[in-house]
């Protein structure tokens, strides 16, 4: 039995509970009729005893899924000859995996006796937990089915138990957001410690120069190890401010037409085909910054008597000022039309225009959407990797002419982890320190954004 039969059953006594408890509570109450003689309302007795059937066995069920991998290959390997499991560590691995691969394919028989017998030995293990996990979470579903009925009594507040369990989920699955959180910042940061044990900080953070490419021999040329981080910087907040100077006006202008100045019949048109290009995938916007964009751009400066790199933050900075257009237009309209219309009604009994409304009135009590949404797409462009690669380049140039090629932060960090890695070399390790700058902007960015809309949220409350 598969555990995806076994999810079904549980979920089957499961809503069976719920039906016998509300039953139960039903008919202990008088009927449907007396069901105001009961503490709680019926179907709270019911969701008592369909909690108690089904979380202790679920909690049974996750608990082998988590280990059962594991002591499914100690099973395996105490049934392996003394010989072979006196093999170095990395020849049982490659055993095992072998095992492991043939025991999913069922007519598969392999050539070498004992890994045929280990994984004979493998499938009988998996067919008997299987079954032994199915009778155990069945028969503590019907236990805890059995006992919750027990309980259920027309005093009984079947209500405040089911809310506390419902409270203690909903502080779990916060907890694991949080935690979660925590645990990818202190793997990165842990990293990051480790890199910089090799390269002082002060050379990260203040060098002018990035080449990671460290030397493995004395005699080795072309490898400087450089590790500035001062050029990945200045690319990535200039393509962040080229793409952020064509979103925010289109976007926020966009906004103020759809919610304000159109009619029904226009925004059901308009609005869906902006909010189509955030559908649209990345390496699409690359491929289209590259064939249209770029040349364009190279031929424009050309024509101007100016030197344009075949890449440029210029060429990046525009396509993807029309990917994060949609992200602003729809967090502004929303915002927008979330102003009540009393202020539009205040305002206009006051012999305001229009235009006056909405610059004086409308656009500051809505600032707090519009800031979160300019916050979303300052992250979305900082995050950005496939059109900064083709459209860009690669090359770590400190400057801030847009006409010339440049690299971000998140394109080195992808050029750092591909391919076989040695995470013992500085050059690996930069990703991480990478990856620790990129969070500590981010996080600067949002305390910022978070900052602008407390100070105008006490304005316009």
């Amino acid at each position: 039995m598969n555990m995806t039969t076994v999810v079904l059953l549980l979920s089957g006594v499961g809503i069976a509970a719920f039906y016998a408890g509300r039953s139960r509570a039903l008919r202990l109450g008088g009927g449907i009729d007396a069901a105001r003689h009961l503490h709680s309302l019926p179907g709270y007795y019911g969701y008592f005893v369909a909690i108690w059937a089904t979380l202790p066995a679920a909690f049974v069920l996750l608990g082998w899924l988590l280990v059962r991998e594991r002591l499914l290959i100690a099973w395996v390997v105490t049934g392996l000859p003394e010989s072979i499991r006196e093999l170095p560590p990395g020849q049982l691995d490659l055993l095992l995996n072998n095992v492991l691969n043939l025991a999913v394919l069922p007519d598969a028989v392999a050539a070498d006796p004992v890994i045929a017998a280990a994984t004979e030995h493998y499938r009988a293990a998996v067919e008997i937990s299987q079954w032994s996990v199915a009778v155990a979470v069945g028969a503590l579903a019907m236990l805890g089915t059995w006992l919750a009925l027990r309980l259920v009594r027309p005093g009984f507040r079947a209500r405040n138990r089911v809310e506390a369990v419902i409270s203690r989920f909903l502080v779990a699955a916060s907890s694991i957001a949080i935690l979660t959180t925590i645990g990818i910042v202190l793997s990165v940061l842990f990293e990051a410690l480790r890199f910089f044990e090799q390269v002082p900080l002060h050379e990260f953070l203040f060098g002018t120069s990035w080449s990671p490419q460290t030397a493995i021999r004395d005699d080795q040329v072309g490898s400087s190890g450089s590790f500035g981080i001062a050029p990945l910087l200045a690319g990535t907040l200039l393509i962040t401010l080229i793409s952020m100077l064509i979103a925010l006006p289109i976007g926020l202008m966009s906004a103020v037409f759809t919610a304000e100045y159109s009619t029904s019949r226009i925004r059901g048109v308009v609005k869906p085909l902006l909010e189509v290009l955030a559908g649209i995938p990345t390496v699409v916007y690359g491929f289209f910054a590259v064939l249209s964009v770029a040349p364009w751009v190279r031929g424009l400066g050309e024509a101007l008597g100016l030197d344009v790199a075949s890449e440029s933050a210029l060429a990046a900075g525009l396509v993807m000022g029309v990917m994060i257009i949609p992200l602003i237009s729809s967090l502004a309209d929303d915002a927008i039309r979330a102003v009540p219309d009393s202020l539009r009604e205040g305002a206009t009994a006051l012999g305001a225009t229009r235009y006056e409304t909405i610059v004086g009135i409308i656009l500051p009590a809505a600032m707090p959407g519009i800031a979160g949404g300019v916050l979303l797409a300052v992250s979305r462009a900082i995050g950005e990797t496939m059109i900064v690669v083709m459209a860009a380049g690669l090359a770590a140039n400190l400057t801030a002419n847009p006409l010339e090629a440049v690299t971000t932060v998140t394109v080195q960090i992808v050029t750092l982890l591909v391919g076989d890695q040695e995470f013992e070399s500085a050059k690996t390790l930069a990703a991480f320190a990478l990856g620790l700058m990129l969070f500590v902007i981010t996080m600067l960015l949002n305390v910022l954004g978070l900052t602008f809309v407390r100070r105008y949220r006490e304005r316009y409350e």
